[in-house]
């Protein structure tokens, strides 16, 4: 059975999934140079957000700043998002496709995207 989210995604888990995947296809500097742009993905409208700082210009790494409103939760007086829905997931875009950070890893590896 599958747990419903309750964790709203913000910096803090960002910085985790950072460190989860570092060195591999799973982070902006190595996901880039094979195509993968930053992007968010809300697993409740399936709607995909390419990462875009707060003016709109496209961001070569996971920001929430320029996450429309209608999916964040909390800004800060500053505009900065403090917190998105707990539906929104980052990872990566690729010829229209979203990859999670699991799947861009992966591909860059040269896997499947469902290889062990």
């Amino acid at each position: 059975m599958n747990e419903p989210l309750v964790n709203p995604m913000d910096q803090r888990l960002l910085l985790l999934e950072n460190a989860t995947y570092g060195g591999t296809g799973g982070v902006s500097r190595v996901a880039e140079p094979h195509g993968f742009r930053p992007a968010f993905f809300d697993m409740e409208t399936f709607a995909i957000y390419p990462s875009r700082f707060c003016n709109g210009a496209p961001a070569p790494f996971h920001i929430l700043d320029g996450l429309p409103d209608e999916v964040v939760i909390e800004r800060h007086v500053s505009g900065r998002v403090v917190c998105a829905k707990p539906t929104i997931i980052s990872g990566f875009v690729r010829g229209g496709a979203f990859y999670t950070r699991e799947a861009a890893a992966r591909a860059v590896a040269g896997r499947p995207a469902d290889a062990n």
